[in-house]
């Protein structure tokens, strides 16, 4: 075997340093939860924070830590207005849920084993008594402290404490980020070799324009479903149905999640609001056809377009991520297709232009 030559060996060497790199990441997940969030929002809010430090007052330009701040401040007031709309009404309805449940139940149970028992179905008479125990055991009431509401939802408080100190390390990390972004960048450029520079920063530039494409068709999906649901509730008779509406809206970033959240909400809505099975009907129809219209038309045309990925790919990609990563893969789905699909389109170049191919 012949021996190495010095270009092996540090090439080697590198490569070692690399893995152990990645491992020590690996190793450090449960950390990194802060950093990477401060990181990709960073990563999206810095196109933002340029096009602020481009303005003037006067002669001089807008200083970046200034942008930075602006950037900041509207995060938090877009932050804190979903707060502001989710928590009076889990605050407004849950007692009143709290109390109607118990009686939806046996109501349920009636209408329903009246309707099955014309087909000769038999419902087993206490079921209605089984559903309202397993309320009761699962779901805590609104009369209780918030240490027996943690404890009956199995959170602890170092899992308060956790989730607390994330949610105050995320803006220290983004801001710090975005102040020496120029710097970062920089940085991990210096550390590219040569040769391979021109390729590793077309590719970059290209996946940065893919992503922006990807983040402004979710930003239309979502603005075009949350008025979807509002005005839909809304003439459906709804109280709460902007509130309701915004929110399935803006959560539509998260791929089933969000019209779970939603149909939860305006399901509490109709308990409290509503009497009989009509309205029942009109909110699955509601939901339904909006949750078709967005996975079969809106989210493959307008965020898969925009990211070049067939419609058949997206829905692929959103279940092949859930299934290997979960909850972190259902988010990082599309972002990572868009990613893996300019990769992809690279490779494939290179291919065909290879010896290989050629024969």
């Amino acid at each position: 075997m012949a021996p190495l030559t010095p270009y092996q060996r540090q090439a080697a060497l590198w490569l070692g340093i690399g893995i152990a790199f990645v491992l020590v990441l690996w190793l450090l997940g449960p950390i990194l939860t802060p950093f990477i969030a401060g990181g990709v929002l960073a990563y999206a809010l810095d196109p933002i924070v340029e096009r602020i430090c481009k303005l003037h007052i006067g002669t001089h330009r807008i200083p970046r830590f200034i942008g930075v701040l602006a950037v900041l401040i509207m995060l938090i007031a877009v932050v804190s207005a979903i707060i502001l709309i989710i928590v009076p009404l889990i605050l407004t309805e849950w007692p009143l849920l709290s109390a109607q449940l118990p009686v939806f139940l046996t109501k349920l149970h009636t209408e329903l084993s009246a309707f099955l028992g014309r087909f000769g179905i038999t419902i087993p008479a206490d079921t209605a008594s089984f559903l309202q125990a397993v309320y009761e055991q699962f779901l805590p009431r609104s009369d209780e402290g918030w240490n027996q509401l943690l404890q009956r939802i199995k959170l602890g408080w170092s899992t308060i404490f956790t989730i607390a100190w994330n949610i105050i390390l995320i803006p220290v990390v983004f801001i710090y980020l975005l102040l020496d972004w120029h710097k970062i960048t920089r940085h991990v450029r210096e550390l590219i070799p040569r040769r391979w520079l021109p390729s590793i920063i077309g590719f970059t530039n290209e996946v940065s324009t893919m992503l922006a494409q990807y983040l402004r068709g979710q930003i239309a999906v979502m603005l075009i479903l949350s008025v979807y649901y509002s005005v839909a509730l809304s003439l459906a008779g709804y109280n709460v149905a902007i509130p309701v509406g915004i929110i399935t809206g803006m959560m539509a970033f998260v791929p089933y999640v969000g019209i779970c959240v939603g149909v939860m909400l305006a399901a509490a809505a109709t308990l409290l609001q509503f009497e009989g099975m009509t309205m029942w009907m009109v909110l699955l129809l509601i939901y339904g056809f909006g949750y078709a219209f967005d996975g079969l038309f809106m989210t493959p045309k307008l965020v898969g377009d925009r990211i070049q990925l067939h419609p058949l790919i997206v829905i692929f990609a959103l279940l092949a991520f859930g299934q290997l990563f979960g909850f972190v893969g259902i988010l990082i789905a599309l972002p990572s297709s868009a990613i893996l699909s300019v990769a992809f389109r690279r490779l494939r170049k290179a291919y065909i232009a290879s010896h290989f191919y050629k024969g």
